[in-house]
């Protein structure tokens, strides 16, 4: 046990924050409908819109959110060009962050990343300067209460899993990446339940960030940018306390 949950330490502020400013089913509904124009509404076929469903899920969107996303993209009525595009730079005290975009304008989103990190005392870096600093896995996260821990950890092992871990008040399951749907509907079949999913970066290492300066700079840059229409994850490994988590 690493200490670090990952799924909590990653998504939850995220998901609370998202929640408040009421954008988050916007860029979840934008993700499907993306992936269902790219490789159709069979999520057992199309491993990208499996993953942003169970995204959404994650976040509570309701299923007629998810049913009008679907149809969306199969209407393809907009006809938009959405494309895909990792940013990653340098936060404050020497952060890294990783970020996840969705966009119709590379050029506007290019613009308004590289301004965030100017603005609050970091720079927006070329491909490849902090990926190393991160494992790009599949994370489930599984509500431990009633749940036998040596069951579960062969069921996810047998499944494909790469590593097990247990938490404060959760299992996590870890993937890579190309196991990580087999792994979950594997989990799922086998009678599972509370169970959050996702495809993420994890730091492999975290920063901490004394600075008073420095902290409010992280916090200005991390939701300037979750606050962007096409920003769709934010990674880093800022070691943040735990009263910012809550």
């Amino acid at each position: 046990m690493s200490g670090h949950s990952k799924w909590s330490n990653i998504k939850n502020r995220k998901g609370k924050q998202d929640a408040i400013r009421g954008k988050i089913f916007t860029k979840l509904a934008r993700a499907i409908t993306v992936a269902v124009r790219e490789g159709g509404a069979d999520s057992g076929y199309n491993s990208t819109l499996a993953t942003a469903i169970e995204k959404a899920k994650a976040q509570n969107m309701p299923n007629d959110n998810i049913d009008r996303a679907i149809k969306a993209g199969l209407a393809a009525a907009s006809g938009e060009n959405f494309e895909t595009i990792t940013y990653e730079g340098y936060g404050p005290s020497g952060t890294a962050f990783m970020v996840q975009c969705l966009t119709d304008n590379k050029n506007r989103t290019a613009a308004d990343v590289r301004h965030y990190f100017s603005k609050h005392n970091g720079n927006l870096g070329t491909t490849g300067c902090v990926s190393y600093l991160f494992d790009k896995k599949g994370v489930i996260s599984i509500e431990s209460d009633g749940i036998d821990e040596d069951e579960l950890m062969m069921a996810a092992l047998e499944a494909g899993a790469e590593d097990f871990e247990v938490e404060e008040d959760s299992y996590e399951i870890t993937t890579v990446p190309e196991d990580f749907i087999n792994v979950l509907n594997s989990i799922k079949e086998a009678g599972y339940s509370n169970i959050k999913g996702d495809i993420m970066y994890i730091p492999q290492t975290y920063v901490k960030v004394e600075d008073e300066d420095a902290l409010k700079n992280l916090e200005k840059l991390i939701d300037a940018l979750e606050e962007n229409d096409d920003v769709q994850e934010v990674y880093h490994n800022w070691d943040e306390p735990e009263e910012e988590e809550e």
